[in-house]
């Protein structure tokens, strides 16, 4: 925008520019009128199109007059403020309408004019975006507020709690000499964790509330691999037969899921490793979703996939103060035990300990290995890593046949699936040895 000034008179510009969005904001008043009168309610509005458009107008015009002391563009606004305020009177009055959404946007749009002139071109079109964009999802919110549940706002005010007030206070010094643990590491890898946890668990409740099976075990995937692949399969002990494959083929897109999981917070954490790392995190990725299509592709595709209501556990709020102190109390266990298994066993036990870190959650160990990679060399943490994811899907193969019952119709899918994928883990992890 700023070149136009360069080929046009800055005044010029500017007044096209402060109208084009005047009537820009008029225009989306005069759809929320035009909607509301198609509902049968009575007109409210002090305006829309063209009084929008003036109002912008009245603001430039004021506001060149005396840009330095802004005296007459503070009168005219003091006026415009008097006829809101009075137009607000009747609807309070004679329509018992409340509201001051029209009101607000129009007070914005007289203010339009000096932020054209004064701030840069992203931030007055930022502006602008943002008024179109709340003025047209006043139904988005209401449906949201709608499905809200009770205590989500609690739930958003703990997240905003640990990652902006919590996390900035703690000290960032060793609690235990000769190891790297301090009290801010610690609850930065639990706010990371619990933050991509949250967002899953928002776009489940809110985005995805009914979705497929299929998209279960993607968004499931990233909030918690093993805790979406125990659900489906409790699910699955009671689904029809010909809805097994999708069940299986959504179990295998949770551990796909958990790989684009680990890609997302290795980064975070140590780059150098991440370097290392993630051709052979986003193969096991693909692998994974491909498998897990073969199997969906040959089931019954005929029938479309049953919607399924996340009332089950994978839909739990994932920012429990329980769940944030089990995750802290393992990120410590495995960092103290790692370096302390390093000392007295070297890269031999630590390979010992990252097949049995697989036997729980794998999260709190890998963050150990990203904590201090002088200690432990690049080559040996992404193997200890893959080690432990390939301990970990061999695990989430046997929560599965567990809490599916042993059914029979499974199997097959099941055991073919996580087997392809564990045999290529492995075959991954020589190549990477090699």
């Amino acid at each position: 925008m700023e070149k136009f000034y360069q080929l046009f008179p800055q005044e010029l510009v500017t007044f096209v520019l402060v109208t084009l969005f005047s009537l820009l904001i008029g225009l989306s008043q005069r759809k929320l009128s035009l909607k509301k009168e198609g509902e049968g309610v009575e007109k409210t509005f002090f305006g829309t199109d063209r009084t929008f458009t003036f109002i912008g107008i009245l603001g430039y015009l004021l506001y060149i007059l005396d840009p330095a002391n802004l005296i007459p563009f503070m009168g005219g606004g003091f006026a415009l403020v008097i006829l809101f305020g009075l137009n607000y009177y009747v609807k309070m009055s004679q329509h018992n309408i409340f509201g001051i959404t029209s009101i607000v946007t129009g007070l914005i749009t007289y203010c339009l004019a000096p932020i054209v002139v004064t701030q840069p071109s992203w931030f007055y079109v930022m502006v602008v975006v943002t008024v179109l964009l709340f003025s047209e999802m006043k139904h988005t919110f209401v449906e949201i507020a709608q499905h809200m549940q009770n205590d989500e706002m609690i739930t958003l005010a703990k997240f905003l709690a640990i990652s902006g007030i919590i996390l900035p206070m703690l000290p960032n010094e060793n609690l235990i000499p000769g190891i790297n643990l301090t009290p801010y590491t610690i609850w930065l890898a639990t706010v990371v964790v619990s933050g991509i946890s949250y967002l899953s668990y928002l776009l489940k409740r809110y985005v995805f509330k009914e979705s497929g099976t299929l998209l279960s075990g993607i968004i499931g995937g990233l909030y918690s691999s093993t805790a979406t692949i125990s659900v489906l399969a409790r699910r699955c002990k009671h689904a029809k037969e010909r809805e097994i494959p999708d069940y299986v083929a959504s179990m295998l897109m949770a551990v796909s899921m958990m790989y684009l999981r680990l890609l997302i917070l290795i980064p975070i954490f140590s780059l150098k490793i991440f370097v290392s790392a993630y051709p052979y995190l986003l193969i096991m990725a693909v692998v994974s979703a491909a498998v897990a299509w073969y199997i969906h592709k040959k089931g019954d595709s005929t029938e479309a996939m049953e919607k399924t209501e996340d009332d089950d556990d994978d839909s739990s709020n994932p920012l429990e103060f329980k769940v944030a102190l089990i995750f802290a109390f393992l990120f410590v266990l495995f960092t103290v035990v790692t370096h302390y298994t390093l000392i007295y066993t070297g890269t031999g036990g630590l390979n010992v300990l990252s097949f049995l870190s697989g036997l729980s959650d794998i999260t709190p160990f890998i963050l150990t290995l990203l904590q201090d990679t002088g200690s432990v060399a690049i080559g040996v943490a992404v193997a200890c890593i893959m080690q432990a994811i390939i301990s970990n899907n061999l695990m989430k193969m046997c929560y599965a046949l567990f809490f599916s019952g042993r059914r029979k119709e499974m199997l097959p899918f099941l055991t073919t699936g996580f087997s392809v994928v564990i045999a290529v883990n492995v075959a991954l992890l020589i190549f990477f040895y090699l």
